[in-house]
């Protein structure tokens, strides 16, 4: 028989097409306002932690629409916004020491389905709502303090090589400076720096009739610092998105300097702003008590020492030499002294760290230690008039400010080993917001916000409705076309079509894919191909019939003869959207994998499972003609 489908065929469209519904399913209960609770410091959330948030909500009032404990932390859902918004400030209020809470938006989906892996698919920023962040990674920054160390390691290997110097510095325009007492050893000095240096470039040149040796970084060594620093930053800006608890974030590099950094669901983006953007960290220094500080304040400051201040504004002469910095920082916590009832900022150091930690503070019983924070802010410059100015290609122009305050400078009473606290902060915010950077880990290099757009919860519900939209308005115009064009065979096609989609919804909730608003796009366009198939298949059994074949033979004859040219025009278009995918940067990707699965999806459903349909219904029947 032609048009005769075996039972093992029947099988398999029954085992895709029943997951396939299943898996698409969670999707039509939509999402409620909710809140994401995880543990802060290493805190982990229990059962007795559940338990007590539940309880706690009870009692104020607050009506809870569902909660969830998974390995991550708790997700709670309400009924309202306004709901939300209270269970956030009350749980913060109660818990923010060991929780970290965020508002997000959590699926409505039945317990019974998510019990079985049935889950949404993720939806992107602006379906979703929330916060884009551009940023890009100051990468002369990053060569300035790597020229900063080579010249300290440079002082270091002339000393041991008893090559006496009179500057070692950083030159105004960049590079390194080296003059010496002894012209004679310039080429001591050059095969001492070259087989203790080997990252860097070295060329004799003239400074006020004196020969000087003046150093540069290679060319490589560049490429590998700035490489290094931007994964760095991409590392330490994910673990401060861990802190502020946000659900699903995207943290993407963009080129060879920027990021891009997307929070959906954040609704509090001035916190995740001030978080993410800015780079703090700390460094110790001993306090120069052996020279007068007014002396320093009239301009004469001694070799070896810097003149700092307070955040109160006192002056404070420090050493040079930085004990240890942000970088051996393994964890902070933010907690109030039991003594002063002020705020501090407990510290625990790695390994390195608290031996010269011990060692220094062993050595300096009853002298000064202080500790500076350093942070570097970016604003934009204004006129007289407070408005921003901007340059010839139209960007506005920025400063960078580099902020140095002394926070605390305590007297060493004793040797001090892995930890020790900060003192001094303003208030219990500035600690926690402290703690959180530094244990987050320091930036490798400022980052400077360039672009930032904001989707509030509206707009993406207004995207989601106009998507939604776009695809039944879409899907309605191809079903009347075909039912009215094709009759009976296009009633089938829609048939098909409806079940495309939901195959291609399947898919991505089975891989939790995120679905952005270039994602609907594909989804519609795939709408359009998915019926381009059964077109070519129809209008091949209309020419066979009009050529004198039978029905049965034209049926069979049509979907033999359109099969090759349907998979051609497929394969090249997901040829097509794999390059976007591996090529393209974000809403290209989201429109590439939609695009992919619907090609897939739509070859099956309208080669397999309408043949199957026609055969189910023309199949063993003599017919004298055909409504197509």
């Amino acid at each position: 028989m032609l048009n005769h489908y075996p039972w093992w065929k029947w099988v398999v469209i029954a085992l895709v097409i029943a997951p396939g519904l299943f898996f698409a399913l969670p999707n039509l209960f939509g999402d409620d306002p909710g809140i994401q609770v995880r543990g802060a410091r290493g805190f982990a959330i229990d059962s007795g932690d559940f338990s007590s948030v539940q309880a706690l909500l009870e009692d104020r009032g607050i009506a809870i629409k569902g909660a969830t404990l998974e390995n991550s932390g708790m997700r709670l859902r309400f009924g309202t916004p306004e709901t939300q918004l209270k269970a956030r400030d009350l749980l913060q209020k109660e818990f923010g020491d060991r929780f970290t809470v965020a508002l997000t938006l959590v699926p409505d989906t039945p317990s019974w389905l998510t019990g079985l892996a049935a889950k949404p698919m993720y939806l992107g920023l602006d379906l979703r709502g929330g916060v884009h962040f551009l940023m890009e990674v100051d990468m002369a920054s990053v060569i300035h303090r790597a020229e900063e160390r080579y010249v300290s390691d440079i002082r270091t290997t002339l000393r041991e090589e008893k090559i006496r110097y009179k500057i070692v510095r950083r030159a105004p325009g960049g590079g390194i400076e080296v003059q010496l007492r002894d012209e004679s050893q310039i080429k001591d000095a050059r095969k001492a720096i070259d087989k203790g240096l080997p990252g860097l470039v070295l060329e004799e040149g003239s400074r006020e009739s004196q020969t000087v040796l003046l150093i540069r970084l290679t060319e490589s060594e560049i490429k590998e610092l700035s490489e290094f620093a931007l994964e760095q930053n991409i590392t330490a800006l994910r673990n401060r998105i861990d802190e502020l608890g946000v659900a699903e974030p995207m943290v993407q590099r963009q080129g060879d300097r920027r990021i891009v950094v997307q929070l959906p669901g954040v609704q509090d983006t001035a916190r995740a702003k001030r978080i993410l953007g800015r780079t703090a960290t700390l460094e110790t220094m001993l306090v120069d008590e052996d020279h007068n500080i007014e002396v320093a304040l009239a301009g004469k400051v001694p070799p070896g020492s810097r003149l700092y201040r307070f955040r109160d504004g006192r002056p404070i002469l420090l050493k040079n030499r930085v004990l240890y910095s942000g970088d051996n920082i393994i964890d902070a916590a933010a907690s109030i002294d039991s003594l002063s009832g002020g705020p501090v900022v407990s510290i625990s150091l790695d390994a390195m760290g608290a031996r010269i930690n011990q060692r220094v503070t062993g050595e300096n019983i009853n002298k000064r230690m202080a500790v500076v924070y350093i942070e570097i802010r970016s604003r934009l410059k204004t006129d007289a008039e407070g408005s921003p100015i901007f340059d010839d290609e139209g960007n506005a122009v920025r400063i960078k400010e580099r902020i140095e305050e002394v926070i605390t400078a305590p007297v060493i009473r004793d040797q001090l080993g892995k930890r020790f606290q900060i003192e001094g902060l303003d208030s219990v915010v500035e600690a926690r917001d402290l703690a959180l950077l530094l244990r987050a880990g320091s930036l490798a290099a400022p980052v400077e916000i360039i672009e930032e757009r904001t989707v509030g919860p509206s707009l993406g519900q207004s995207n989601i409705n106009r998507g939604f939209q776009s695809v039944m308005i879409g899907l309605i115009l191809v079903l009347v076309f075909m039912a009215i064009y094709y009759r009976i065979f296009g009633l089938l096609a829609n048939l098909a079509l409806t079940l495309n989609l939901a195959l291609l919804i399947a898919v991505l909730s089975l891989l939790q894919a995120t679905l952005t608003l270039p994602g609907v796009a594909g989804i519609v366009l795939t709408v359009g191909m998915a019926v381009d198939a059964n077109v070519l298949i129809f209008e091949r059994i209309r020419e066979e019939l009009r050529n004198g074949n039978s029905p049965q033979a034209s049926i069979h004859s049509g979907y033999e003869k359109a099969f090759s040219t349907i998979l051609d025009a497929n394969v090249t278009t997901l040829i097509a959207a794999l390059v976007l995918f591996n090529f393209g940067t974000g809403p290209i990707k989201g429109f590439a994998i939609t695009l992919s699965i619907g090609i897939v999806t739509s070859l099956f459903t309208a080669i397999f499972f309408t043949r199957g349909l026609v055969n189910l219904i023309y199949g063993r029947r003599r017919l004298d003609r055909l409504r197509i």
